[in-house]
């Protein structure tokens, strides 16, 4: 998706129902469940904000992580598991990219040029 469709978007242009590989804490799309609802916010071919419905259903969340983490020993986020066992209510959430909508706004090719906090910059 980086590579091969946001270089492409110029306009503001909301990208939805990404793969469910993409965003595995994403809720599955009653339409088509191999795709999530998320949203992505692209202006000038790059991400500025990202947002989903988070997956409430426990049993597909524990499936999801497990199939996310394959065959190795993982260990699971057991607590936030449990939380959704005990009836955690649907959130969702937006993420919105100060740096990068900086970086837009003033024209600048690197994040380090409007990065918030000079001290990280290279001297």
């Amino acid at each position: 998706m980086r590579k091969l469709i946001e270089p492409t978007l110029i306009q503001p242009t909301f990208v939805t129902h990404l793969p469910k590989e993409l965003v595995p804490l994403a809720k599955l799309s009653p339409d088509d469940p191999t795709t999530v609802e998320v949203f992505e916010c692209c202006i000038n071919g790059q991400e500025i904000s990202p947002g989903y419905t988070e997956q409430n259903d426990p049993i597909a969340q524990r499936a999801t992580l497990e199939h996310q983490a394959g065959g190795e020993q993982q260990k699971l986020d057991e607590d936030f598991l449990v939380a959704l066992e005990h009836g955690m209510p649907p959130a969702g959430g937006i993420g919105i990219g100060i740096d990068r909508l900086c970086m837009m706004l003033l024209g600048q090719e690197s994040i380090r040029d409007v990065i918030l906090f000079p001290q990280l910059k290279p001297k």
